[in-house]
């Protein structure tokens, strides 16, 4: 490890016991420190948000694409990270060192004084404040669990984006579509441009647009897409795109996302004009990992971040579309709080083992948990699972990774979802090639 990892490293243990509460969500105290720090990106700079359930980091991963293929400065906050903390701040389309974070989180201690920070606030002022101190074209902001009270809304976007939304966190968003919506809808500003890719989004995020005289571009109203198995098109309120490739994220729901991108493109066109062949381009080489990821090999390893019963409802039909695979066994690790039976119940048809994992933070569930879990909705005839489905436990992801590629015939499949420390658990040491047992990536090089 390096002496800037290491030095990271300790800044984010640091920022861990700021604050009493893991999640506190308010803007009160991120406002504080923003101002503080005289925060704010320059008058040049197109500052685009990100916010919804799913689809936010594909959303994000295709605007930063797009943007670099024609040629502009971009950064991008993304997360939560796989592996190393320094995933969650990209510019020029790659990570940042970790050395050029650290005087960031020094700038921030400073400011706050004796305020108190969550991790996510502190790390994110901190990520915030390094993007801010370059020249950059374009800025890309993933919006956390909320959006109303969520520490990036401290930021006024030029343009707001609501991808697909659906329950989850409801502790802190609510019971309900509407009132998840609503929390999603505050990052919108007055006179600007939102843009919602949700084919059917609950009415409280049209409700709040019109109530803050937002600049509404609905899918099915202001933009639409349409295609075939080879090509797409796109057509928005003036723009359009014909025979186009499909991105190179795989899924069901890409389609969706790729369409509200380019709906942002067009509504800052005039700040930002992208041209057809930067967008077919960008599309073609865009990169995500995790979402749906395919790794081929003996016995095939596909890995997804899925971890609420939509997401995993779209992860099981694109299972299902990949073929036939003799036996599919499934590594899978989720924090508690999760709806777990529902997770469950949507894809255990397509599973014939599991491999329960533990991840290492107290949130999530144990491995014991989620097996009893699958136990006792599989004593009331709540799954809809294979015959001789079976079950294992294992201390972490890459161990139960291992054991799954011991037992696997070569052209089985194997999944890895759920928390994306589950999916990072299995990326710790480089991404994994089956075959003969685990095989990294950096072995063979």
């Amino acid at each position: 490890m390096s002496d800037a990892q290491a030095a990271l490293d300790r800044w984010l243990a640091h920022c861990e016991h700021l604050h009493p509460k893991e999640i506190d969500m308010t803007l009160a105290r991120v406002a504080r420190v923003r101002d503080a720090l005289g925060l704010k990106f320059s008058a040049d700079t197109v500052v685009v948000m990100v916010a919804g359930t799913n689809g936010k980091g594909s959303t994000c991963a295709m605007l930063e694409s797009i943007a670099l293929q024609a040629g502009y400065r971009v950064g991008l906050y993304i997360k939560p990270h796989l592996v190393h903390f320094q995933e969650r701040c990209r510019v020029a389309g790659a990570p940042v060192a970790a050395e050029s974070l650290l005087p960031h989180f020094e700038a921030v201690e400073r400011a706050r004084g004796e305020q108190a920070l969550t991790y996510f606030e502190f790390t994110t002022l901190a990520i915030l404040h390094r993007l801010a101190s370059e020249p950059l074209d374009l800025v890309i902001l993933e919006v956390g669990l909320g959006g109303r009270l969520d520490a990036v809304n401290a930021i006024d976007a030029d343009c707001a984006v609501i991808t697909s939304i659906d329950l989850d966190h409801t502790e802190y968003l609510g019971p309900d579509r509407e009132s998840v919506g609503r929390e999603k809808a505050h990052i919108m500003r007055p006179g600007r441009p939102v843009v919602v890719s949700d084919p059917m989004p609950p009415a409280s995020i049209a409700a709040h647009a019109q109530a803050v005289g937002a600049d509404l571009r609905q899918l099915g109203r202001d933009f639409s897409y349409g295609g075939d198995r080879q090509q797409w098109q796109w057509a928005g309120r003036a723009r359009r795109y014909s025979g186009l490739a499909y991105p190179a994220l795989r899924g069901v729901n890409q389609l969706l996302n790729a369409a509200g991108v380019l709906a942002v493109f067009e509504a800052v066109y005039e700040r930002l004009p992208v041209s057809a062949q930067a967008v077919r381009a960008g599309l073609a080489l865009v990169e995500l990992p995790g979402r749906f990821q395919v790794v081929p090999g003996s016995p095939m390893l596909v890995l997804d971040v899925a971890h609420n019963p939509h997401a995993v409802a779209a992860l099981a039909q694109n299972l299902d579309q990949m073929g036939f695979y003799p036996r599919t066994r499934a590594v899978f690790g989720a924090m508690a709080d999760k709806d777990l039976a529902s997770i469950l119940v949507r894809i255990a048809p397509l599973i014939d083992h599991w491999h329960f994992c533990d991840l290492p933070l107290p949130r999530a569930a144990t491995a014991e948990a989620l097996a009893e879990r699958f136990e006792a909705l599989q004593a009331t005839q709540a799954l809809k699972c294979p015959v001789d489905v079976g079950f294992s436990c294992h201390a972490s992801p890459a161990e139960a990774l291992a054991a799954a590629a011991a037992q696997a015939d070569p052209a089985d499949r194997i999944l890895v979802f759920g928390s994306f420390y589950t999916v990072g658990g299995v990326l710790q040491h480089g991404l994994p090639r089956l075959g003969g047992g685990v095989q990294r990536e950096s072995d063979t090089e």
